[in-house]
């Protein structure tokens, strides 16, 4: 082993030390929760909240999220305090960790399963008298089970979904989950708003297509978004395309879609939010989008979805669509969505437009 990586060894002991508590987890009054990272993830651990406050509903549960994932979870009626912080600055977020320290959490549950610095030193800092988290290989040659700022660790089977994986974070609390659906809780008037915008294709098949992945270089092309919308239309014109996006992008979407002239596919109204596009979402029959939060929302309505996946099973099978009613077409590289079917893409849309109007 190099001196460098001993060094790093021996600091990540020093960091992950703690005095043991002898504190029964099962009268637990307050849990805190760290999903500070992407939109998908946070609908993904949903139902931890609510399966946790069904058993134990005096529980005060509260939740680190992130600027980009804290709409998920508004309303929620199983979160009772929302915390943002910043994955990459972790100065900016010291005086509310500071106060999370002084609420002397019972239990922290923490949803890495591998070692992360910026969650310890966040752990360090709030001091919870038991931490929960996924088992961990460890890092720079240190055991997971060297560290010691973990009470419990639970497993992490290669054939489970996270939703799973994430909800077995509750075992130490004897909670045996009922239900694995994901929560997202819309209120009236984005419901309205969406049932408004649609009352003008009444009679039509609606398809919804995001363009966007979770990350740069995994998205659908204009070129392949042509292809997509001609083939459905080709198969059925009954059919209303409408194209997903978020704010800042809605109005370049809309001059490339009044470009391409087809009558047949529109943008959607401005989603200030993330609830807001699930409202949207919730109104439509068909779902097209890669592999990003869009899944995970549809999935929440049990939409049909046609997925586009980079050719990494270990990722996708983390990260699958939950629907009942789902394809998924996977591009012939690990890392990109570059050479995925279209075709394969509008065969599978079309089988369920076709069932849905036969």
């Amino acid at each position: 082993m190099s001196i460098s990586r001993q060094i790093k060894a021996f600091i990540l002991r020093k960091l992950t030390s703690k005095k043991s508590h002898n504190f029964d987890i099962h009268k637990a009054e307050n849990v805190l929760f760290l999903r500070y990272d992407r939109i998908g993830d946070m609908v993904i651990t949903t139902p931890v909240f609510r399966e946790i406050k069904l058993v134990y509903p005096h529980i005060k549960i509260t939740v680190i999220a992130s600027t980009a994932n804290q709409d998920v979870l508004t309303n929620n009626p199983y979160v009772d305090n929302i915390i943002t912080n910043h994955k990459n600055n972790l100065l900016s977020d010291l005086s509310s960790l500071l106060k999370l320290r002084k609420q002397k959490f019972d239990v922290c549950i923490e949803f890495d399963h591998s070692v992360i610095p910026h969650a310890i030193i966040r752990l360090k800092v709030i001091k919870p008298k038991k931490v929960i988290s996924v088992k961990k290989d460890g890092r720079y040659g240190v055991d997971g089970s060297e560290l010691l700022l973990y009470d419990f660790y639970t497993e992490k089977p290669s054939n489970a979904h996270f939703r799973d994986i994430w909800l077995a974070t509750l075992k130490p609390f004897g909670v045996k989950a009922k239900s694995n659906v994901y929560d997202l809780f819309i209120t009236d008037t984005q419901q309205k708003q969406a049932q408004n915008f649609i009352k003008q294709y009444s009679s039509k098949f609606l398809v919804g297509i995001n363009l966007e992945g979770a990350v740069k270089g995994k998205k659908i092309k204009f070129s392949e978004l042509w292809q997509i919308c001609q083939g459905l239309h080709k198969a059925n014109n009954n059919i209303q395309v409408i194209i997903l996006t978020t704010p800042g992008n809605l109005q370049s979407i809309y001059e490339k879609v009044t470009e391409s002239s087809l009558d047949y596919v529109v943008t959607s109204y401005k989603t200030d939010t993330i609830l807001d596009a699930a409202a949207l979402i919730s109104q439509l029959d068909l779902i097209i989008t890669p592999d990003t939060s869009i899944v995970h929302i549809a999935s929440a309505f049990n939409k049909p979805i046609v997925t586009i996946h980079e050719n990494n099973q270990d990722s996708y099978q983390l990260f699958a669509p939950t629907s009942d009613i789902n394809k998924t077409v996977f591009s012939p590289k690990k890392d990109t969505l570059e050479g995925y079917d279209v075709q394969k893409v509008i065969e599978y849309a079309n089988q369920f437009i076709n069932k849905d109007l036969t």
